[in-house]
C-alpha cells in the first residue's frame, strides 16, 4: 500500500496535477465517485486524467521539443588554439563538436572582454548597452554619459531575461564582467542560478586580485556575494561542477535551458594543476615564428584558410627566436607550455559537461556554441597593474604574487602571461592580438553545432557574422521574440542579423554586401563591408590615419590600400560616421594606448633574414684548403 501511495503521489505531482492546471478549469475537475474504494479512486483519476490528456499529449508530441543552448566562452582564447583550427594543441572535446557541427572563418567579436559579453548578452552596440568603454579604461570625457556607465545599463534587455520569460532555465558560471552592485549582478539580469567572478580576472586558486585598492575578487551565488569559496576550488573544474549541479537540480521538469558557461580560461594568470603543465615540455623551444608557420600550414590543409595565405608580419619589437640563447628560447616556452595546458585543462572540463548531458539524453538536443571573447593578450596587464616601484600596487604585486620561479609557475601566487610573440601565434595567421582592431584583435574561432545546424557535419563557412547577432539568433531557436518594451521602458533595437537561416542551409551569410560591422575602443576604431576593411590606430601599432585592407586578398592585412583607393576610403569613412551617431560614440580624451609609441622602439618593416649580420653562419672553408700554421 505504501508503495502504491508513492507511485500515485509521484503521478499526480510529476504529470496529473501539472497537465491539470494546464487544461481548462471544468476539465481539470475530474474525479472517481466517492464510493469507490481508495484504490479505484485511485485509479479513477488516473484513468480519466488520461483520458482528457489524451489529445493534449498527441498535439504535444506533434511539437518539436524546444532545445537547450549553451554558450561555451574562453577568454582571450585565440583563433588558432584549437585542434580544429590549426594547433598542435590537444583539444578532442572541441574538436568533437566542431565535428558535428560548422566551424566559421569570419566571426568577430570585440577588441576587449566586457565590451564582448555586453554584446553577447543584449544584442545591442557596445555605445548603447553601458559598455562604450571598459570600466577599468574609461576616459574622462566618457565619464557620466549614457553608453558609456561601465556596466550593463537599465535601458537594455538581457538574452537571460527573455529566455527565462519563454520558458527556460538560465544558468551561468564563470567571469561576468559587466558590474558588481545587487541591480547588476547575475541574478538582477535574468540569470535563474549562478556562481560566478564578478571581476574581470583573478587567481584561478582562491579570491586574490590585482590591486591594492581591490585586493579581492568577488564572487556570487545565486543572488549572493560570497564569503569564501568551495575548499577545493580551481576556477575552471568548480564552474563545470556548479553547471552540472545547475542542469541536475531541475532535469524531469521538461522546461529547457540556457547554459552561459563563461570560462576565466585561458586567461593570464596561468595558474593549473601540476598534472596540466607538463603536457608540451620542450615543444615551443622551436619558438613562435615556427609554431606560427606550422600552425598556418594545417589551417591550409583543414580549409580554415585559403591556399596562398601570408602569415603577418611578426612584430617588429620582437626577436626572431632563432637568435636567441637556447636558455631564453626554453624559458620563453615554458610560458607557452603552460598556456597550451590551460587549453587543454579547459577542453576536458568541456568534455566532462558534453559527456554529463550525453549521460542524461540531452546531449542531441542541445546547441553548442564556442568561441573566443577578443584576440589572444598580449599586452603585458600585470606591468599595467602593478605601476612602478614604490606605489601600492607595486608592492602589494610583490607581495601576493611572488611566485617568480619557473618552477613554481602555475602555483597560486604565481602570474605568467605568454607575452606579445606567442599571442601572434594564437591568432595566426592574422595581425597584432588583444585590444587593437587589427584582425588579431577582433576575429574569432567559432564553433555552432546541434539540432539548428542543417549544414553538413563538420563543414566550414565563411559568411561574415558578428557576436551581437546571438541574440536574434537564440532567440529564435527558443521560439521567443525581442520586445519594443520591456520593464515599462523602450529598449534600444537589435543590431545583430539572426543566423537561423544561414544553420539551416538557406544561406551563405547573414548579410549582404552592402551591410557593415563597425567597432570603436580605447580610440581605435574599424570597419568592415563585404571584404574591404578600413582601420585607425593608435601608433606605433597603426598609423594613426585611416589604413584600408582587401581581407579576402590579404587577411594578414599586409598591404595598406588607402593610398591606392581613396574612393573606397571615402566610402568606409562615411559607413563609419553613420556609424557613430547612430550609437552616440564618444572617442575618448585619453587611452590606455596613448604613450605606446614612446615605450617601444621605432616601427620598422620585417624582412626575414635581414640583418645578414646576425643570420650569417660560421665561414667553413673547404676541407682540402685547410693546414696548420707552418712554423
Amino acid at each position: 500500500m505504501n508503495r502504491g501511495k508513492k507511485v500515485f503521489r509521484h503521478l499526480l505531482t510529476h504529470w496529473a496535477l501539472p497537465l491539470a492546471r494546464r487544461l481548462t478549469p471544468s476539465s481539470a475537475m475530474v474525479s472517481a465517485p466517492l464510493s469507490l474504494s481508495p484504490g479505484l479512486r485511485t485509479m479513477g483519476i488516473i484513468v480519466n486524467v488520461a483520458a482528457f490528456a489524451a489529445p493534449v499529449m498527441a498535439a504535444a508530441a506533434d511539437e518539436p521539443r524546444r532545445p537547450n543552448i549553451v554558450v561555451i566562452l574562453g577568454d582571450d582564447m585565440g583563433f588558432a588554439d584549437m585542434g580544429s583550427y590549426g594547433s598542435e594543441i590537444k583539444t578532442p572535446n572541441l574538436d568533437s563538436l566542431a565535428k558535428d557541427g560548422v566551424r566559421f572563418t569570419n566571426f568577430y567579436t570585440h577588441a576587449s572582454s566586457s565590451p564582448t559579453r555586453s554584446m553577447l548578452l543584449t544584442g545591442v552596440d557596445t555605445h548603447v548597452n553601458g559598455l562604450g568603454n571598459m570600466d577599468e579604461w574609461t576616459a574622462p570625457n566618457q565619464w557620466g554619459v549614457d553608453g558609456y556607465e561601465g556596466y550593463l545599463n537599465d535601458r537594455v534587455v538581457t538574452l537571460p531575461q527573455l529566455l527565462k520569460d519563454a520558458g527556460y532555465h538560465t544558468y551561468m558560471v564563470g567571469k561576468w564582467h559587466m558590474g558588481k552592485d545587487p541591480k547588476q549582478i547575475p541574478a538582477a539580469r535574468g540569470f535563474e542560478r549562478d556562481f560566478s567572478l564578478l571581476d574581470g580576472a583573478g587567481s584561478y586558486w582562491d579570491m586574490t586580485n590585482f590591486t591594492g585598492a581591490s585586493p579581492q575578487s568577488v564572487f556570487t551565488e545565486d543572488g549572493r556575494y560570497l564569503k569564501r569559496l568551495p575548499d577545493d576550488y580551481y576556477a575552471t573544474k568548480t564552474y563545470t561542477d556548479k553547471m552540472i549541479g545547475f542542469i541536475d537540480a531541475n532535469r524531469g521538469d521538461g522546461k529547457p535551458f540556457f547554459a552561459y558557461v563563461s570560462h576565466q580560461a585561458p586567461h593570464d594568470p596561468f595558474q593549473l594543476p601540476r598534472e596540466w603543465r607538463n603536457r608540451h615540455v620542450g615543444e615551443y623551444d622551436k619558438g613562435w615564428d615556427a609554431v606560427r608557420q606550422e600552425r598556418l600550414k594545417r589551417q591550409i590543409e583543414l580549409g580554415i584558410m585559403p591556399a596562398g595565405t601570408q602569415l603577418a608580419e611578426r612584430m617588429w619589437f620582437l626577436p626572431d627566436p632563432i637568435v636567441l640563447a637556447p636558455a631564453t628560447r626554453a624559458i620563453l616556452g615554458k610560458k607557452m607550455e603552460l598556456y597550451a595546458g590551460m587549453m587543454e585543462n579547459l577542453d576536458f572540463h568541456v568534455g566532462r559537461l558534453i559527456d554529463h548531458l550525453k549521460k542524461i539524453g540531452e546531449y542531441e538536443n542541445t546547441i553548442f556554441i564556442v568561441f573566443g571573447d577578443n584576440g589572444a593578450e598580449g599586452n603585458d596587464l600585470f606591468a599595467q597593474i602593478a605601476g612602478t616601484p614604490g606605489t601600492r600596487d607595486y608592492l602589494y604585486a610583490a607581495i601576493k604574487w611572488s611566485q617568480t620561479h619557473p618552477n613554481a609557475w602555475g602555483d597560486p601566487g604565481s602570474y605568467v602571461s605568454y607575452g606579445p610573440m606567442w599571442a601572434q601565434a594564437s591568432m595566426t595567421p592574422f595581425s597584432q592580438y588583444k585590444g587593437w582592431l587589427a584582425e588579431g584583435g577582433i576575429r574569432n574561432a567559432l564553433i555552432v553545432s546541434g539540432p539548428a545546424v542543417k549544414r553538413p557535419k563538420g563543414s566550414i563557412n565563411q559568411g561574415l557574422m558578428h557576436v551581437a547577432d546571438l541574440m536574434p539568433t537564440l532567440l529564435e531557436i527558443a521560439g521567443a521574440g525581442y520586445p519594443k518594451t520591456y520593464g515599462g521602458h523602450e529598449v534600444p533595437a537589435l543590431s545583430g542579423t539572426s543566423w537561423v537561416p544561414m544553420l539551416a542551409g538557406r544561406a551563405e551569410t547573414p548579410r549582404t554586401e552592402q551591410e557593415y560591422l563597425a567597432w570603436e575602443i580605447f580610440g581605435n576604431r574599424a570597419v568592415r563591408q563585404g571584404e574591404w576593411k578600413l582601420r585607425w590606430q593608435y601608433e606605433p601599432f597603426g598609423t594613426g590615419d585611416w589604413e584600408l585592407f582587401n581581407l579576402t586578398a590579404d587577411p594578414a592585412e599586409r598591404r595598406n590600400l588607402a593610398t591606392e583607393r581613396p574612393e573606397k576610403v571615402k566610402e568606409l569613412v562615411a559607413l563609419w560616421e553613420s556609424y557613430v551617431r547612430t550609437n552616440k560614440v564618444i572617442l575618448p580624451s585619453r587611452s590606455v594606448f596613448e604613450a605606446l609609441k614612446d615605450k617601444l622602439p621605432q616601427r620598422v618593416p620585417d624582412d626575414p633574414g635581414y640583418p645578414p649580420l646576425f643570420y650569417k653562419r660560421q665561414f667553413m672553408p673547404p676541407k682540402d684548403m685547410v693546414a696548420d700554421p707552418k712554423p
